[in-house]
């Protein structure tokens, strides 16, 4: 399954400059690694007061993963 268009979509509604999000997906050692890059400004509304935010992206994502049996990270990358 391919969860960067979920990401995608979910991190664009989060900040304020959607036509600066990246999303790439890569296979590490059987696990989806999903990188987000955002513009510097929209750091902090990714990662949210405590992270909240990216911790509430990560759990989503990897139960997504579960369903299909598969293993999926989430990465901030600056």
């Amino acid at each position: 399954m391919d969860y960067r268009p979920i990401v995608e979509y979910i991190v664009k509604r989060l900040v304020d400059e959607p036509e600066s999000v990246k999303v790439t997906t890569n296979i590490e050692r059987r696990v989806i690694m999903i990188d987000v890059r955002v513009a510097p400004n929209d750091v902090g509304k990714i990662i949210g007061k405590n992270g909240r935010i990216i911790n509430c992206l990560r759990h989503f994502v990897s139960a997504l993963a579960r369903r299909m049996h598969q293993k999926a990270l989430v990465r901030v990358v600056t």
